[in-house]
């Protein structure tokens, strides 16, 4: 080794007991040579650091000598109270030694320390600086370790502009710097283009130990905001390959199309591709013209409560204006104030359709509906807030979808926030189909909720018991009546986001925590299923907990080819993690050729009784492995784990078996991570890239993700092997893994043959492992992979066209295709993995 081969990542310092320093990187060593790390004072006085060993397999692959020992790559070396040190000592030296080598890895004197330290006690991220609409955005994190929290926003001159910066509680720096609950670290800045005449706009963050400040010249903010500096973007030498692909594929016209989408804004974009969908008038007409076989009278139930003139009317407009002119509103005011009640008098002089009642008293946001309920006369009921907005075509589109299919007793829609003067639309909800799980995570379905008036009855009335989550509660009662569901992938309601309102302020209705996990908990008690709920921290995200009945055997199957040191930090996790005792491990050896592999083997069955070694003889594949694995296998639950998983989760077996053991569900996997900690997996979207693929892949471990998906229990189409807990009854009744699929897809075939005869895929984010495989690993290595990973796409799609055509029922068909990013779905999207396989061949 030569003592060039270390590098320093990252150094820190952390504000929490009595400050830390930490230096992480890595080194790599020949077999025999021991790098040895000293660390001393200006005085030469030897310091006592703390020094772990970390995988690094990113290093081990640009470096294939060391893959052997990818688990001692890394290091993390880290100096705990740092604030004493600092009182007895003068600066720091950290050198790495080998033999007469040595290299200084860092060096300071004490004043440089202290200011370092002192730096580091107010950090901030910037995670938008841009012009929305015709405002200036600003947004991001501060975290301020003395509390002081003070954030301004000026001019050059010093002198503060528009109104004070926002704070905001972002739960994803909470968790994952470790800080207080509730801790309002987030920040967002708007103020209009026009108002600000400075050159410079200065973000300042201070307290009394460091300042620091993020400037924006304005004149540069312009010009890459302008239409030119877009398009400047647009066309950068980078993107010269995907310029070329759209314009081949998509013709001038569609190129043309494709730039102006690019040169847009996130919200622009949004707000472009929302207009598209609007009905235009003569659209419009049409649809009022529309005759329907079925033409069910719907009843509008909507609470009235003290609602601003200005919001009343913008709500009565969008609802006396609808395409589908067959319903009635039925309006329940419990308001002090005698505003609302005139405003909907002057509308129902003009038009009977409005029921109208004036309550004795405020009785409650429940029971304030339930008096609307009260008044329908409808074959359904349809739930919408005093605040908000509906599109002109949302009832046309849901009777539409009723006609297609009438034995449907309900229906829910996508939605969105709106600003209040509802001069902008943004943060789209696109829903999946109905998904038992995900909702017993969360309220996705919300608005609109469209419900059999018969069935709304025999769930009973909203109950003021659980007032804050009351809609939650109802919802999920009438959940429980009927499997008749459906879902419109069309944004035809707009939540009106302001700071009296749960959309604009999630804090405004605090007491809805509970109020949600009572309702879940109520929910499980009438269902028969046993299990604890408990709140995320996340709003309004719960977590549930299904107790295991009785204690099944569980067969974790692990292939293996060498790899000592990797399948030990595997079942080392394994051992040191469960909590779960009546378990077995199979360990399939396929073509071993190093001694100490089998001498391994046989160290660990000595050292576990419940663990064993079987041979498969033939040639790599990993269907007819895992399919030779399982008839040695004694449990009633297989776990399929490759050998480079390291378990985080205590109690991890519990997690995957209490949803397994569930009547109707099938698999379970859990999250995986890369060892930087960010996600590897998170459950499979089918039609990914023209095949499927992983969702929201390299986010942060601590990221929330796309509608709460990387939190959230949630059923999926297809969850990784590499991870992964099957029922043996159905995996037997399917006839295991498809050995036609050597290499990949399998696990997606699988998971796509359990969902066929019914049964449910269930994603856990709950079980945490590291996933070492290489976050920059390409698809195949070599033209002859390459080849083969072809030939089991096509293969894959053929075998399941049906399902690829008509799309992944958990992933909206508004959201992209091209990676499982979440982000909006694009006109013309190109899909750089097929391009790659299949150049040149569209997707079908």
């Amino acid at each position: 080794m030569s003592i060039q081969n270390a590098v320093v990542d990252m150094e820190e310092y952390i504000w929490n007991d009595g400050g830390i320093y930490r230096m992480r990187g890595w080194r790599a060593a020949d077999a025999g040579e021991n790098p040895v790390f000293e660390a001393f004072d200006e005085k030469g006085v030897p310091v006592e650091v703390i020094l772990q060993d970390v995988r690094r397999a990113d290093v081990a692959e640009i470096y294939p000598q060391y893959r052997d020992r990818a688990d001692h790559l890394g290091f993390l070396l880290t100096i705990p109270d740092l604030e004493a040190y600092m009182e007895s000592h003068e600066g720091l030296t950290i050198r790495l030694t080998l033999g007469q080598e040595e290299r200084v890895l860092t060096s300071m004197t004490g004043t440089e320390l202290k200011n370092a330290y002192q730096d580091a006690s107010l950090c901030y991220k910037l995670d938008e600086c841009t012009l929305s609409g015709k405002n200036i955005l600003i947004r991001g994190w501060a975290v301020d370790a003395l509390g002081e929290d003070r954030l301004t926003v000026t001019d050059e001159n010093g002198q503060e502009v528009g109104e004070p910066v926002q704070r905001l509680i972002r739960n994803d720096v909470i968790e994952e710097m470790h800080l207080k609950e509730g801790y309002p670290c987030g920040f967002c800045f708007t103020m209009p283009r026009e108002e600000f005449s400075g050159k410079k706009l200065i973000l300042s963050m201070e307290n009394r130990l460091t300042r620091k400040t993020y400037v924006i010249t304005m004149s540069r903010f312009d010009y890459e905001n302008s239409r030119r500096g877009k398009l400047r973007k647009v066309f950068k030498k980078g993107s010269f390959s995907k310029n070329r692909q759209v314009l081949k594929e998509q013709g001038l016209k569609g190129f043309v199309d494709y730039v102006r989408e690019e040169i847009r804004t996130d919200d622009e974009k949004y707000m472009a591709w929302l207009e598209r969908r609007r009905p235009d008038k003569k659209e419009w007409r049409r649809q009022r013209e529309e005759q329907f076989p079925k033409t069910p009278l719907i009843s509008i139930v909507i609470p009235l409560y003290n609602t601003k003139e200005r919001y009343l009317k913008e709500l009565l407009d969008s609802i006396v204006n609808q395409s589908y002119e067959h319903f009635e509103l039925c309006l329940a005011d419990g308001s002090t104030s005698e505003s609302p009640g005139a405003l909907v008098q002057k509308y129902a002089v003009h038009d009977k359709r409005i029921r109208y009642r004036k309550l004795s008293q405020n009785l409650g946001i429940s029971e304030n509906t339930n008096e609307a309920i009260r008044m329908a006369t409808g074959e359904f009921l349809l739930f919408a807030d005093h605040d908000d907005l509906l599109e002109t075509d949302a009832l046309y589109q849901l009777v539409k979808t009723y006609n297609e299919d009438p034995s449907l007793d309900i229906l829910y829609t996508d939605e969105d926030l709106t600003n209040e003067d509802t001069s902008l639309f943004h943060s789209p909800r696109f829903k999946p189909e109905f998904n038992y799980d995900f909702l017993r995570s969360i309220n996705y379905i919300c608005h609109l909720f469209l419900v059999r008036r018969s069935l709304a009855m025999e769930a009973g009335f909203l109950k003021k018991e659980y007032e804050g989550a009351q809609d939650y509660d109802f919802i999920l009662r009438c959940c429980e009546r009927t499997s008749r569901i459906g879902h419109i992938p069309k944004v035809l309601y707009h939540w009106r986001a302001h700071e009296e309102s749960t959309a604009g302020n999630q804090d405004s209705k605090s007491y809805a925590v509970k109020s949600s996990m009572d309702a879940l908990k109520a929910h499980y008690k009438r269902m028969g299923i046993r299990g604890s709920v408990e709140f995320t921290g996340i709003f309004i995200l719960l977590r549930t907990i299904l107790e295991i009945e009785g204690t099944p055997k569980v067969s974790i199957l692990i292939p293996n080819k060498d790899q000592k040191e990797t399948l030990e930090k595997c079942l080392d996790s394994i051992y040191g993690k469960s909590t779960y005792s009546n378990f077995e491990v199979i360990i399939i050896e396929n073509n071993s050729e190093r001694q100490e592999t089998f001498d391994f083997y046989e160290e660990q069955s000595l050292r576990h009784g419940n663990l064993k070694v079987v041979t498969y003889e033939g040639g790599f594949n990993y269907s007819a492995i895992n399919n030779f694995g399982v008839r040695h296998a004694s449990g009633d639950y297989l776990l399929f784990l490759n050998n480079d998983i390291e378990i985080i989760t205590p109690g991890w077996m519990e997690e995957l078996l209490g949803f397994c053991q569930r009547k109707g569900t099938g698999a379970v996997g859990g999250k995986l991570y890369y060892p930087d900690n960010t996600v590897q997996h998170a459950g499979v979207v089918i039609g990914l890239s023209g095949f499927a693929g992983h969702v929201l892949t390299g986010r942060r471990r601590s990221d929330v993700g796309y509608f709460g998906r990387l939190k959230a229990i949630q059923d999926v189409s297809a969850v990784t092997a590499a991870c992964m807990m099957v029922k043996r009854s159905s995996f037997e009744a399917v006839g295991g893994f498809d050995e036609d699929f050597q290499v990949s897809l399998n696990d997606v075939d699988l998971c796509m043959k359990i969902r066929k005869r019914g049964e449910l895929i269930v994603l856990n984010p709950n079980m945490e492992a590291y996933h070492y495989e290489s976050k920059t690993r390409g698809l195949e290595t070599t033209p002859e992979k390459q080849e083969r990973f072809k030939k089991e796409i096509l293969r894959f799609r053929k075998k399941w066209k049906e399902t690829l055509k008509a799309g992944d029922p958990y992933y909206s068909p508004n959201l992209t295709r091209v990676t499982g990013d979440c982000t909006l779905r694009g006109r013309h999207e190109v899909s750089k993995v097929w391009e790659s396989l299949f150049p040149g061949k569209k997707e079908d």
